[in-house]
């Protein structure tokens, strides 16, 4: 999305200003050897602040990074800033009908940053807007859902620190992002959901409903949690932990995919979406550290957050 963006702010002990660029914002809230921290988060004056200690109008939520990240292993090597002055605020949504089906999009290959990944609808927050407001507007752009108020409730599930390339192996950051993610649940059902999809082509490729237990396998594979050297494990392809495919998960999922004569149903094996993000080489299909994270973040369960409407 083109124009004029919104910028992150932190504060810490009273002092703070702009996000730099390829450095970590996770880390100014946490010691170096961990990749968490508690914040308080929200809209002030412009811009998206992040603070140790709560402002009017914030909410209190995890920030996370992976261990992987490069703004934590590149020390003061800034990249590309690519045009951009600091880090950037962006918004996804995770939607749940209410069979609890959780829609992900698969990312057009045309695209500059993740290609071919799985994500949750989301983009960059325009000055102006609400988080909420910009998750709503992502969503009707990215696969043509306009949700009507009062036909939702949503969540904070937390904040993420996303860089393209993910590591520093692929070469030095391009771009620098805290991602919003919202949990969404509709008050309906997938398939009257399913009924409206019109998925932009030039932001996706794919989408797909995925069940709660998809889902939490998906969760629990925490990218970089494997350790160096870890290989593939039997039957599940490249990027993947040790282990065969659970039991209890479908060999393969339905997904939906854009052809130029429209939409047509799919089927993928179910271990291209529980791969972890490779280490070196090129990029696999597979659905975002990112996004586990947040698919981490709920199936916590609604506690995790003040339900809203």
């Amino acid at each position: 999305m083109a124009g004029a963006r919104v910028l992150v702010h932190v504060r810490r002990a009273g002092a703070g200003g702009a996000a730099a660029f390829g450095q970590s914002v996770t880390g100014v809230f946490c010691p170096a050897h961990t990749d968490v921290a508690l914040v308080s988060c929200g809209l002030e004056r412009g811009r998206f602040l992040i603070s140790d200690v709560p402002f009017p109008g914030s909410t209190v939520t995890v920030l996370k990074r992976p261990p992987f990240c490069p703004a934590k292993l590149g020390g003061d090597t800034p990249g590309d800033r690519g045009g951009h002055a600091g880090v950037t605020a962006a918004v996804a949504v995770l939607l749940e009908a209410t069979c609890g089906h959780v829609l992900l999009t698969r990312r057009a290959t045309t695209l500059r940053h993740f290609p071919n990944v799985w994500v949750p609808p989301g983009g960059h927050l325009e000055p102006g807007e609400e988080l909420v407001a910009a998750g709503l507007r992502e969503l009707a752009e990215e696969t043509g859902l306009l949700l009507e108020p009062g036909t939702f409730s949503w969540h904070l599930l937390g904040l993420w620190e996303s860089l393209f390339p993910p590591s520093l192996s692929w070469g030095p950051p391009r771009c620098h992002h805290i991602v919003t993610y919202l949990g969404l649940r509709s008050a309906e059902p997938r398939q009257r959901l399913q009924a409206r999809l019109c998925p932009s082509p030039a932001e996706v490729s794919a989408v797909a409903w995925l069940e709660p237990p998809v889902l939490e396998a998906i969760a629990a594979t925490e990218d970089g949690a494997e350790g160096p050297g870890s290989g593939p494990g039997p039957g599940l392809g490249p990027g993947l932990g040790s282990g065969s495919l659970p039991s209890e998960l479908p060999a393969t999922i339905g997904i939906t995919e854009l052809s130029p004569d429209g939409l047509r149903s799919s089927r993928i094996a179910t271990g291209t979406l529980l791969r972890r993000a490779p280490e070196r080489g090129p990029d696999l299909e597979r659905v975002s550290t990112g996004t586990k994270f947040a698919l981490g973040r709920w199936r916590a369960g609604p506690g995790r957050g003040r339900e809203r409407e």
